[in-house]
C-alpha cells in the first residue's frame, strides 16, 4: 500500500518539470533507470543535465575534450523499459499501476485516465509488460520447479475451450479461432492460497493430459476431477488419491464431499480476462496470457507490496538496472 501511494503522489498532478523530474529521481533509486551512464565514445561517466526541449526534461551528456567540441547526448530512458517508447513516465507508472491491478484490466478505463490516446499504443505497452512477467514465471520455473499438492493442499484439474465467441452467435471464424482451444487447467488449493497451472493442449486425450499431471503434481496428492475418461483409472495407478464428482447429477459428491467449484469459478475469472482483452486471438498472444495469469497468482500476490512491487522487481531484473 505505500509504494502505491506513493506512485499515486508522484504521478497524480498534472506533468510538468519539477514533477517530472522528481519522478525520474525516483525511478533511479529504485533502479528502473540507469542512475549512472558511460559515454559511448571516451567510455568517461556522463553528467545528468536539464534540458527544457526533452520530454523527461534531461538528458545525459558528455563534453569532454577528447570530442573535438561535440557533446555526446543520451536519454535518461536508454537500456530501461521505457526506451523507444514515445508515452512520459507519468503515463507509463500509470500504466504500470492499472496493469498491476491484474485480471480487473480494462483499455477503456485507461482510455478515459488519457494514458494514452489509442487502444494499439495501450496494447504495445501491454505486451512488453507481459513480456517481463512471462521471463520472470519462466525464471522462476527454472529455478524452482512448478509442483502442487503437498503441504495439505488439495488439486483440482479440469479442462476449458478458450475459443473466440461470436457476438450474437453470427460472423465468420478466423483461420486461428477454426478449431477449439483448450487449455488444461491445475490448481492447487490450501487455505492460503490458490495456485493455477493453466497449459494449452491440442486434444484432451490422456496422451496429452497425464503427463502433464505427473510432471506437475506432486506424488501421493489428493486430486479431484469430473469423470472425463482420460482420467479414469490410471491416476490411481500412478499413486495419487483420486476422487471424481459426476456433473450429471450433482455439483458436490454427497459420500466424498468432492467438488471442483473452485476451479469451474476460477473459469470464469481468466476467460473474462482474456476475452476482454481479446487474448485468444492466436496460440502465441494466449499463452502470454496464460502466463500472466500463473504470474498473478504464483509471484505477484505473494510479494510484500503486492503485483505492482513484484513488477517493478522484475522489470529490475529484466533489464540489469
Amino acid at each position: 500500500m505505500l509504494l502505491e501511494k506513493k506512485i499515486l503522489s508522484l504521478v497524480g498532478g498534472k506533468p510538468n518539470k519539477k514533477r517530472t523530474l522528481k519522478l525520474v529521481k525516483w525511478l533511479q533509486k529504485k533502479h528502473l533507470l540507469q542512475a549512472k551512464m558511460r559515454c559511448r565514445r571516451c567510455h568517461h561517466r556522463m553528467k545528468l543535465i536539464l534540458n527544457a526541449n526533452k520530454i523527461d526534461y534531461c538528458e545525459w551528456v558528455c563534453r569532454r575534450q577528447t570530442h573535438r567540441g561535440r557533446s555526446t547526448t543520451k536519454s535518461p530512458r536508454s537500456g530501461s523499459l521505457f526506451e523507444r517508447s514515445k508515452c512520459t513516465l507519468f503515463n507509463w507508472m500509470k500504466f504500470i499501476y492499472r496493469f498491476a491491478q491484474g485480471l480487473r484490466l480494462r483499455q477503456i478505463d485507461m482510455l478515459r485516465e488519457g494514458i494514452t490516446g489509442s487502444s494499439r499504443t495501450l496494447s504495445k505497452m501491454a505486451k512488453t509488460l507481459r513480456r517481463v512477467c512471462r521471463h520472470s514465471m519462466k525464471a522462476y520455473v527454472r529455478r524452482k520447479g512448478q509442483v502442487v499438492g503437498r503441504h495439505r493442499e488439495f488439486v483440482m484439474i479440469d479442462e476449458s475451450n478458450f475459443r473466440h465467441k461470436r457476438k450474437y452467435g453470427r460472423g465468420r471464424f478466423a483461420q486461428t479461432w477454426a478449431r477449439r482451444k483448450w487449455v488444461f487447467g491445475i490448481l492447487g488449493v490450501s487455505q492460503r492460497r490458490r495456485r493455477p497451472i493453466l497449459r494449452l493442449v491440442k486434444r484432451r486425450s490422456r496422451h496429452h493430459l497425464v503427463p502433464l499431471i505427473e510432471r506437475h503434481v506432486y506424488p501421493g496428492s489428493q486430486i479431484i476431477s469430473d469423470e472425463w475418461r482420460a482420467y479414469r483409472g490410471i491416476l490411481t495407478r500412478l499413486g495419487y488419491q483420486h476422487f471424481s464428482v459426476n456433473h450429471s447429477r450433482w455439483f458436490v459428491d454427497p459420500r466424498t464431499g468432492g467438488h471442483t467449484q473452485n476451479l469451474e469459478r476460477a473459469w470464469s475469472t481468466f476467460k473474462g480476462y482474456v476475452w476482454r482483452m481479446r487474448g485468444n486471438r492466436t496460440e502465441s498472444m494466449l499463452k502470454e496470457h496464460l502466463f500472466l495469469i500463473e504470474w498473478t497468482y504464483w509471484l505477484g500476490n505473494r510479494h510484500r507490496d503486492g503485483p505492482l512491487g513484484r513488477l517493478l522487481k522484475d522489470i529490475r531484473h529484466m533489464f540489469h538496472l
